[in-house]
């Protein structure tokens, strides 16, 4: 997946796609019995090394749900700034930060006159968007997101996707999503996941998003991508 760059993970539901992500930021060392195998590198360090903790990790590597999970009793501010708290980061001037964080999550222009109203009270793209800016408010290499438009309206997972479009060249995003379309909209790299009846999920093709569309290498891509399954 490389830097800078959008990669998008698509497949059937129960193919690995979100497990692979909650991997890559070691989120699924939450999920009792999990296990792992193998290195996941970054900037060519292996984030599951002998003495890397957790939360440097997901500082480096941020996350963004499937469904908006601001803090209902916390402003919008104040969900900007929670990650820093929760890292116990110094920041000398917080409002430019919150500032710079809402921008690039496209939202400042939204919010800027309501920064101290509850981060809860706000439209569902607009709560996805603050999740957005919580997770860049700690300025990530990479950031995760596990199908962040499911749960959106067409207007909201546009706005959604043109934030995607701006992080481009920043930021490295790696989406899951189901939506095909979005997917050839979104990303410049794409991966195609499936599993056989009772056996884990693979990686069965992995290359540009405009070849993976049109001229993929195995005939399973292209039935997958062209709606005839999944």
């Amino acid at each position: 997946m490389p830097k800078g760059k959008v990669t998008a993970l698509i497949g059937p539901s129960g193919c690995g796609k979100s497990t692979f992500l909650r991997l890559l930021n070691r989120m699924h060392e939450l999920i009792p019995g999990a296990a792992l195998d193998g290195e996941i590198l970054l900037d060519g360090d292996d984030i599951y090394a002998t003495g890397t903790r957790a939360q440097q990790v997901r500082m480096r590597i941020g996350m963004v749900f499937q469904k908006p999970n601001p803090f209902p009793a916390m402003t919008i501010r104040e969900n900007v700034l929670a990650a820093l708290k929760l890292a116990r980061l110094k920041c000398d001037d917080k409002d430019t930060l919150v500032e710079q964080s809402l921008l690039r999550a496209g939202l400042w222009k939204e919010v800027r006159d309501r920064l101290d109203s509850p981060g809860g009270a706000l439209s569902g793209g607009q709560q996805q968007r603050l999740c957005i800016a919580r997770s860049l408010a700690v300025h990530p290499n990479v950031l995760l997101m596990d199908e962040p438009c499911s749960a959106l309206d067409p207007t909201s997972t546009r706005r959604v996707e043109e934030t995607i479009d701006e992080l481009r060249g920043e930021v490295t995003v790696v989406i899951v999503t189901h939506n095909m379309q979005q997917a050839q909209r979104v990303s410049d790299l794409c991966a195609f996941f499936l599993a056989a009846e009772n056996q884990p999920g693979i990686v069965v093709e992995q290359g540009p998003t405009d070849v993976m569309f049109s001229t993929p290498t195995d005939p399973r891509t292209l039935d997958y991508v062209q709606g005839r399954f999944g």
